[in-house]
C-alpha cells in the first residue's frame, strides 16, 4: 500500500468536507492514552463503540505493518478491520489507513492521532478522519460515526484514566 501523503490518492490532500474530528481530554499521560492504541490487551478491552467486542488478529505498531482485527455487534454480526500504519510518532502521533480486511479496500479512510499531554498531566486526545469522497464521509456521519466515536472515546478514558 502507497502512503497517502506522498501518492495521487485522495487521501494525500487534505480537505475540510472530507473529516470528521473527534476530541476528548482525558485525565491520564500521553504515554497511557498512545500505549491503549498500541498495546493488542488494552486496545480490545476499549475499541469500538457501545455494544462491540473487539477481537485483534494482529498487531505490528511499525510504519508500514498492519493491525487486523474484528468488532463483534451483540447481534453477533462481526465487521472485520485493518489498520495500515503510516506514520507513528511515539506517545504523539499515530497515522493509519483503516478499512475492511481486504488489500486495497476502496473505502479506506486516513485516521491521524494525536496525543497532546497538557501542563495537568491530562491528554488532548484528538481523532480526525480524512475519508477518500464527501458522499463516504456524509455517510459515515449520518449512521452516527460522531456519536459512535465519543462512545469509543469514553471507554477508552474509563480504561486509562486512574480509578
Amino acid at each position: 500500500m502507497t502512503n497517502p501523503a506522498t501518492s495521487s490518492s485522495p487521501l494525500s490532500t487534505w480537505a475540510l468536507e472530507r473529516e470528521v474530528v473527534l476530541a476528548r481530554v482525558i485525565n491520564a499521560p500521553a504515554s497511557a492514552v498512545y500505549g491503549a492504541w498500541t498495546n493488542a490487551d488494552l486496545l480490545s478491552q476499549w475499541f469500538g463503540p457501545n455494544g462491540y467486542d473487539t477481537t485483534v488478529h494482529e498487531m505490528n505498531v511499525a510504519v508500514g505493518a498492519i493491525m487486523r482485527f474484528d468488532m463483534t455487534y451483540t447481534d453477533g454480526t462481526v465487521y472485520d478491520n485493518r489498520f495500515h500504519y503510516v506514520e507513528i510518532v511515539p506517545n504523539k502521533k499515530i497515522v493509519v489507513e483503516h478499512g475492511s480486511d481486504v488489500d486495497n479496500d476502496p473505502g479506506r479512510f486516513l485516521v491521524t492521532l494525536t496525543f497532546d499531554e497538557q501542563s495537568d498531566g491530562k491528554t488532548v486526545m484528538t481523532l480526525r478522519q480524512l475519508h477518500p469522497t464527501v458522499e463516504q464521509r456524509n455517510t459515515v456521519v449520518g449512521f452516527g460515526a460522531v456519536e459512535l466515536g465519543m462512545q469509543t472515546l469514553q471507554k477508552l478514558a474509563r480504561t486509562v484514566e486512574p480509578k
